[in-house]
């Protein structure tokens, strides 16, 4: 069975390369139509088949988001007015943890995870990785990149205090976020409802754990 939505990439992969090549007002406003045709409509379906299929599997309430085509572009030296790739998340827990799913001119992909700890979380975090979560998180980490998952760069450069330079998952405090990736090979776009859930049913054990470590 044909997936619906397998026209979304390929139409948002073109209209957002014409769009890198011309990121304008006057050449969005001359093709806004298009957008809301082939992106935004489509987007808006597919964000909800998928936020039911979730709520349907858990009994807890996905929350689907579509972002703004328009950049801020108040505090960046890019005064470029539009993204040239398109986003949407579905929120998924109580803890932050969310379903992502980007396409731009060069590739689609798939992920999920926390985008940032909140101030109340990091800590919490932090402590729960002392503790026996940091086993559990690590291998966690290993089993998600066997299956295709990358995930993102600690973003501090050392561990942080009180906790040693040699802790054993300093790679995990170091961070104040933690995300997946999976580039969408061929035949994921051609089905892209099938692929976010996939993505969906393997980050799922990660989501959970990120939610009982949060909210212990």
């Amino acid at each position: 069975m044909t997936d619906p939505f397998a026209q979304l990439i390929p139409d948002a992969r073109a209209f957002l390369t014409e769009l890198s090549q011309d990121n304008s007002r006057d050449w969005f406003t001359t093709h806004k139509d298009r957008y809301e045709a082939q992106l935004k409509s489509p987007a808006l379906l597919l964000l909800d088949e998928v936020a039911q299929a979730i709520t349907k599997r858990t009994g807890r309430q996905a929350v689907p988001r579509l972002f703004r085509p328009q950049r801020d572009v108040r505090f960046s030296k890019d005064k470029t007015p539009y993204k040239t790739h398109l986003h949407m998340m579905w929120t998924v827990n109580g803890a932050g943890c969310a379903l992502f799913f980007g396409i731009d001119p060069k590739s689609c992909t798939t992920g999920g995870g926390i985008m940032n700890f909140t101030k109340a979380q990091l800590p919490v975090w932090r402590t729960a990785v002392d503790g026996e979560t940091g086993d559990e998180a690590a291998a966690m980490l290993d089993i998600l990149a066997l299956k295709g998952f990358a995930s993102n760069e600690p973003e501090l450069k050392r561990v942080p205090a009180p906790f040693g330079k040699a802790h054993p998952h300093g790679h995990l405090l170091q961070r104040k976020s933690l995300t997946f990736w999976h580039e969408m090979s061929p035949r994921e776009q051609a089905a892209p409802m099938a692929a976010l859930m996939s993505a969906y049913l393997t980050l799922e054990p990660m989501f959970k754990l990120l939610e009982d470590a949060l909210e212990a």
